[in-house]
């Protein structure tokens, strides 16, 4: 493992909507380091993919970060003027999205799409822009160049989409790649398609790569670590195996034993109880002492992370 690259201190992170303040991020730390993959996993509304963007520098001008810094290679982001900001956003820390027909213009062809990013990040002039949009599209394993050139968002299937979402956060040469949920709008056989050409990435590129998935099968298969989200914190983090295998954290257990399993005869599917606490209210103690099936009496009012072997985890059950 290379040095670090990325450090995220007491983040916390609010939405200021019409129903009210919702608390998304509530003090999440993190540590990403040259060359490794990261999974953030975690149930739907949990705080992961505001973190990724948040990482991305790209929140939503309703999003406002309350506390915390994100230092990345030295520099601290959220204290940086814009033009250091605008060098760093969408060129050393790219990201991939969920939906690939919403990251790109329908006014334009995906070769005037690459070529713009080309020319706008990268200080490329047209013809140039053009020959390294041509090679970019071809490192992701698509045939006819010419004709994705020339095609719209709209003509391109689901899974050609969301090659050309990687070539174009590729083509400026990231350090880190931020894959939000990429997978999800495709199916099966086309999802590990896409799984398999990130690992091909990665292990050329030698980029970071930060993937936020509710799959955890894909983060034992892609990831070395994993951090487990729940309610805008993170309750768990550690090497992939040792987490998944070896749960620490009661939502980590819960959440490992809810995924359906083959044949479900033998391994009966365990639904978690419960809600999630409402994003809207302030949480005291552990966020998950109202679902936790062994909580205890003080998780109602304090609660503290304890590191077991290089796994970090937060419950008071480990804390002496």
């Amino acid at each position: 493992m290379g040095r670090k690259l990325l450090e995220v201190h007491n983040l916390v992170i609010d939405y200021y909507t019409l129903t009210g303040v919702i608390h998304a991020v509530r003090g999440v730390d993190l540590d990403l380091y040259e060359g490794e993959a990261l999974c953030i996993v975690g149930e739907s509304g949990c705080g992961k993919s505001t973190l990724g963007s948040a990482l991305a520098l790209i929140l939503p001008p309703n999003a406002v970060i309350k506390n915390g810094s994100i230092i990345y290679n030295g520099i601290d982001l959220l204290k940086s003027g814009r033009d250091v900001v605008e060098k760093i956003r969408g060129r050393e820390i790219s990201m991939i999205f969920q939906d690939p027909l919403a990251t790109f213009s329908p006014l334009h062809t995906v070769g005037e799409i690459l070529e713009d990013i080309a020319i706008q990040k990268l200080g490329m002039a047209r013809e140039e822009a053009r020959r390294t949009a041509i090679e970019i599209i071809k490192s992701v394993r698509i045939a006819d160049v010419e004709r994705i050139m020339k095609s719209y968002p709209h003509e391109l299937s689901g899974g050609m989409l969301q090659r050309i979402a990687i070539a174009a956060a590729l083509l400026v040469k990231p350090r880190i790649l931020i894959a939000d949920e990429p997978t999800t709008m495709l199916d099966a056989t086309i999802q590990l398609q896409i799984l398999n050409l990130l690992e091909e990435v990665r292990k050329i590129s030698s980029i970071s790569l930060v993937l936020i998935t509710h799959n955890i099968n894909v983060a034992r298969r892609m990831c070395e670590k994993v951090v487990v989200m729940y309610a805008g914190k993170i309750v768990e983090e550690g090497d992939t195996e040792k987490v998944l295998v070896e749960p620490l954290h009661p939502y980590t257990q819960l959440l490992l034993k809810a995924i359906p399993r083959a044949p479900h005869r033998i391994a009966k599917v365990v639904h978690i109880v419960g809600e999630i606490p409402d994003p809207r209210n302030e949480i005291v103690g552990c966020p998950f002492a109202n679902r936790c099936p062994k909580v205890l009496d003080k998780c109602f009012k304090e609660i503290g992370y304890a590191t077991i072997d290089k796994h970090k985890v937060l419950c008071n059950l480990y804390l002496k």
